[in-house]
């Protein structure tokens, strides 16, 4: 008996492979999914809520501060008095600093000073005890001139050549000694005194002013000059100025208040004419 025919139905080509789909959930485990996450999302809209809430009111906290008990006052203000302690001496010694500096200054100060004046009086005390040297030594001269002058022949028309060393010997003994108008002596002179004075050592008597003594004895050139021969600076009998010819170009006169007696050279300063009265 033969076997019933059983159709073949052609299979799909893929037919073989597994489906890689996944296997739908139950309609139970679904509705399950959906409840939980419409329940997170109205957790999450309340929470947002809250916090929108929370955020629309100000927040205010309050720090408390902590108490000062009566050790930290105190420990306060034994700092504070200590600063201020420690400023007052910082100023203390900043004063006594400045103090010290300005002492110190002025004891510098003071003792330049004594030292200037000391080297000024030292200096003084020198230059007083030189001119009285200078003093007693014109003063010996002078004795000694006049004890040989009164020795010497007086006779005025015919001085020897004594005479005129006599008069040149006076008039350098007075070099130094200071110009005073209308002075004649001992220490200061004008030019006719001192002229008067030197002949008066050999007896001759001139006149007093320098016009009068530009008119004595004998006029003489200025290019034969000798020594004693008295010089005179203007017009013969109106003369200004009077000295005494030493020799080697040179005449001793009482200049003027700034040099005093002096010897100077003729050269720098050529006299007018010249008179003999030795």
């Amino acid at each position: 008996m033969k076997e019933p025919l059983v159709p073949v139905v052609p299979m799909s080509h893929t037919a073989h492979i597994r489906s890689h789909r996944k296997p739908r959930r139950s309609a139970t485990s679904s509705i399950a999914l959906r409840a939980g996450v419409a329940g997170g999302v109205l957790s999450m809209a309340a929470a947002g809520a809250s916090a929108s809430a929370n955020a629309a009111e100000p927040v205010t906290q309050t720090i408390e501060l902590p108490t000062l008990t009566a050790d930290m006052s105190a420990q306060v203000a034994q700092s504070a008095a200590a600063t201020q302690q420690a400023a007052a001496n910082y100023e203390l010694r900043a004063e006594r600093d400045a103090a010290a500096a300005k002492a110190a200054a002025e004891a510098k100060k003071d003792l330049a000073e004594a030292k200037k004046k000391a080297e000024a009086k030292k200096k003084a005390a020198e230059a007083a005890r030189k001119a009285a040297a200078e003093r007693a030594a014109r003063s010996a001269e002078r004795a000694t001139l006049s004890t040989a002058s009164a020795s010497a022949s007086t006779s005025v028309s015919a001085p020897s050549s004594g005479s005129v060393a006599t008069v040149i010997a006076f008039l350098k003994a007075q070099v130094g000694d200071a110009y005073v108008m209308g002075a004649t002596g001992p220490n200061a002179w004008d030019c006719s005194s001192l002229v008067q004075a030197a002949f008066k050592q050999v007896g001759v008597d001139l006149p007093r002013v320098s016009q009068d003594q530009s008119m004595s004895g004998t006029e003489v050139s200025l290019s034969n000059l000798q020594v004693g021969d008295i010089l005179y600076w203007g017009s013969k009998g109106s003369a200004y100025h009077t000295g005494v010819y030493i020799g080697d170009g040179q005449y001793l006169d009482a200049a003027n208040p700034s040099k005093g007696v002096v010897i100077q050279e003729l050269s720098g300063y050529p006299a007018s004419g010249a008179v003999r009265v030795l």
